[in-house]
Order: structure tokens, then C-alpha cells, then sequence
């Protein structure tokens, strides 16, 4: 069974490679360079990502009539206290015994004034966080009016249990209340949902992806930390550094609490004290990390997307049974962005990538979860034909198409179409459908 698993995940994976996919107009390096914040991966300010492209206009004869989203929380605090307190610790130790330069004694007060910050609000959503999911929302009314600025539109919105995501759709819910006094809200924040909502591993998935990789993850990581320019500038003393100190540690330590700081408004920043090629190679690993924990890998034998199975059933499912209801809004984690994205195969999110030192022509994460990332699915209907008489004419006969955004970008679905971005959803649904019951065959 786990053979034919991994067959069929493998299949999948290299199916998806050979869908059609945008692209990329740039390096990873050059955009990096560019735009030091993509470097923070999953920290990344959604508002600091690449520019945004106009969508396309809506079809000719048609209109959108429903949005399916799941989205990330926004920005946050970091989640553990020792993100903080063990790159602060060590710099103590090393300021008590006089082995700071002034930039170690610089950096040590930067870390520490971001630290009090932190103080009962780990993992908490931040005002970077909070504007974020306004801004979001309030493009949903912009782009789409015939959804959320109808008369009555009923909204379902559903959170996992996390604070820092019911907060995030507060904002959100907020925003689509403002431009549509009439709309009808409903928010819902229960265990029964999390089955669907938060990452669950299944099983199998999580047999075969708990240490996959691991050997991988670390062999990139020490390639790619090279900790002795930095350790020079922040220490005075290097047979003190060489005799007391974890330098790889502590450079990916601080590189940590650097990519996040975006998530704060503050002009505290520890960028500074990284090269632009250190910044990529540290990136770099953070890509790979994520490939293998989350996405296609041939590593994994692409089995790991799969955990998102639960929510893309419930998409579909819900896209076939919603009457009243215009929008279904949920909100979670990137651990379920990630894999979902791959699972739905967006752009090139699904490929397998054999060479990982090559994993960031074809793949790169903070493309696909920021803070605040968002998938949305928009259904489009044909309009009604126009009654000669009185009445309210008929629907014209027609498939119903959808299209994709990845955090609000038109992305490319794994099946042709010849009128790009939009596809027949029913064509769509089958082809998930199918990849579904293949996974659950091999599964069983």
C-alpha cells in the first residue's frame, strides 16, 4: 500500500510539473536583492509582496456569484519565547565578559526592545496583522461588487480556534460590512470545524512525512550558513566565538527575529547585519524547508499536499451545495495555505522538483504564503437573457466557470482552457475529484 501511495503521489507531482505556468520574469536572487522582505519566507507583510497585475475583466455573458477563500492570519509576534530570548541570552553572556563590538552591543539592544514587545502576546496577531485583513477585504467588495455589494449577501465565515485567525477574520468581516450595510454575516469559531480547517495529518501523511526530509533540511543548512563575517562584526574576541559560541545557530537565530520584524510597525530592523547573499543563501534554506515539510517533493514522494484532503473536499462540497450563500470565507494557518496551494496545483506550486539546488528556478514560498495569504476561488455564472416582455428572462445555457487567485494574483488551474483565467468549473471539479479517489484507492 505505502508503494502504491508513493507511486501515485509521484505520478501527481510530475503531472503537475507539466501543467503550463507562468514564468518567472527574474531570479529568486534578483528579487530578493530587490525586496529584502521576501526573504522572510512566512513572515512576510502581505502588503510588501511583488506588485500586483490587474485581473482580468469578467467574461462576456457572464457574472461572479460566489467566493470559496481559505486565508492565513496576518502578520503575528513570533510564536515561541525562545525565538527571542536565546540570541539575547547568548549576546549577554558575551556583553558580561566585555566581547561585543558596537554593533553586537547595537544588535543586543534591538533584540531586546523587540522582545518586551513580546511580553503575553506570543503568536498574537499585530496591527501589521489586523491592516492586512482590512485591506484584503476591502478589495474582495472593490473586485467583485456583484458578490458583496448585492442586496442581503449572506457571508459564512469560519475560523480555527487561534486567536491571531479569528481576529484576522474580524478585520476582514469588518471591511465587507462597511461596504454592504445589508450584508448578512455569520461567524463561526467551533472544534467541530477544525477537521477541515486547521492542518490535519492524516494518517498516512503523517507516517510518511514526520522525519522525511529531515536529512535533506540539514544538509542545506549547514551549506548554505556561512557565520564567520557575521560573527566578526558582532564580536570582538574570535577564540571567545570559536570556544563559546554556536555561530550557525546563532546566525539563523537572528536572521529569525530579522524576517519578522516586519510584522511590527517599528523602524527596528536587523537586516542590516546581513549581506545580500547571505540574505539569499538564508532564505534559501528556508525554501527548501518548506518544499520538503509541505510540498510535492519527490523527498516525500509528493505525498505531503495531501493533508490538505479534508479542505479540498469541503470546497468542492461546498461549492455544489451552496444556494443561499454567496461567500464562504475561511481562515487558519500557512500550514494549510501551503500544501493546499499544492494540492490545487495553482501555477507551479504542485511541481516535483528533483534538484533541490535548483528548487528556487521553478518554486519559491513567499509567493505562496505571506502573512495574510489567501486563496480564493470566484464562480462565475451565465447571465440571464434579456425578456422581451415583463419578467426576469431566463439563465442562458452555459458551464459555470471559476478562476483562481493566489493572494489575489490570476493563477494558472491544472486542466486546459482556452479563455485563461477562467475554467469550467465542473471539468476542474472532476480532475479533483479523481486525484481524490486515486489518493484514497492507494491509500486503502
Amino acid at each position: 500500500m505505502r508503494h502504491q501511495l508513493l507511486l501515485f503521489a509521484i505520478g501527481c507531482a510530475m503531472a503537475a510539473q507539466a501543467q503550463k505556468a507562468p514564468v518567472f520574469e527574474k531570479s529568486a536572487k534578483e528579487e530578493i536583492a530587490e525586496n529584502h522582505f521576501l526573504a522572510g519566507s512566512n513572515y512576510l507583510d502581505y502588503d510588501r509582496q511583488l506588485s500586483d497585475k490587474p485581473l482580468t475583466p469578467t467574461p462576456k455573458g457572464y457574472e461572479p456569484y460566489y467566493m470559496s477563500h481559505y486565508g492565513r492570519h496576518g502578520s503575528r509576534w513570533l510564536i515561541s519565547d525562545g525565538n527571542y530570548s536565546h540570541p539575547i541570552a547568548t549576546l549577554k553572556m558575551a556583553k558580561e565578559q566585555g566581547k561585543l563590538t558596537p554593533v553586537g552591543e547595537k544588535t543586543l539592544e534591538t533584540l531586546e526592545a523587540i522582545y518586551a514587545t513580546s511580553t503575553l502576546r506570543l503568536g498574537d496577531l499585530t496591527t501589521v496583522g489586523e491592516r492586512q485583513h482590512h485591506g484584503i477585504g476591502k478589495r474582495m467588495t472593490q473586485n467583485f461588487p456583484e458578490i458583496f455589494k448585492k442586496k442581503g449577501v449572506m457571508i459564512d465565515a469560519r475560523s480555527t480556534v487561534v486567536n491571531r485567525c479569528i481576529l484576522s477574520m474580524i478585520a476582514e468581516c469588518e471591511e465587507l460590512a462597511a461596504a454592504n450595510p445589508t450584508a448578512r454575516i455569520h461567524n463561526d469559531v467551533s472544534e467541530s470545524l477544525q477537521y477541515y480547517l486547521n492542518q490535519q495529518w492524516d494518517g498516512i501523511v503523517k507516517k510518511l512525512g514526520k522525519s522525511t526530509g529531515d536529512k535533506e533540511d540539514m544538509e542545506y543548512s549547514l551549506r548554505w550558513t556561512h557565520p564567520e563575517r557575521l560573527m566578526r562584526i558582532l564580536f570582538n574576541d574570535q577564540d571567545f566565538v570559536y570556544n563559546n559560541i554556536s555561530a550557525g545557530a546563532l546566525m539563523r537565530q537572528l536572521f529569525h527575529v530579522a524576517c519578522n520584524m516586519q510584522s511590527h510597525d517599528t523602524d527596528l530592523e536587523l537586516f542590516s547585519l546581513f549581506t545580500e547573499e547571505e540574505i539569499y543563501d538564508q532564505w534559501r534554506q528556508k525554501n527548501i524547508g518548506w518544499y520538503l515539510d509541505y510540498g510535492a517533493s519527490p523527498v516525500s514522494g509528493g505525498i505531503m499536499p495531501f493533508s490538505q484532503l479534508n479542505l479540498l473536499k469541503n470546497i468542492i462540497e461546498t461549492a455544489d451545495t451552496v444556494t443561499q450563500t454567496q461567500a464562504t470565507l475561511r481562515f487558519g494557518h500557512e500550514v494549510c495555505v501551503m500544501p493546499l496551494a499544492c494540492l490545487l496545483e495553482l501555477d507551479n506550486c504542485g511541481m516535483a522538483v528533483e534538484n533541490l539546488d535548483e528548487l528556487d528556478k521553478y518554486w519559491r514560498n513567499y509567493r505562496i504564503f505571506p502573512m495574510g495569504c489567501n486563496i480564493q476561488l470566484i464562480f462565475y455564472k451565465p447571465l440571464p437573457t434579456k425578456p422581451k416582455g415583463k419578467g426576469k428572462g431566463l439563465p442562458k445555457p452555459g458551464p459555470v466557470l471559476v478562476k483562481a487567485l493566489l493572494n489575489e494574483r490570476e493563477a494558472y488551474l491544472p486542466i486546459n482552457t482556452n479563455q485563461w483565467p477562467y475554467y469550467n468549473w465542473e471539468e476542474l471539479r472532476d480532475y479533483y475529484l479523481n486525484k481524490i479517489a486515486e489518493f484514497e484507492k492507494a491509500r486503502d
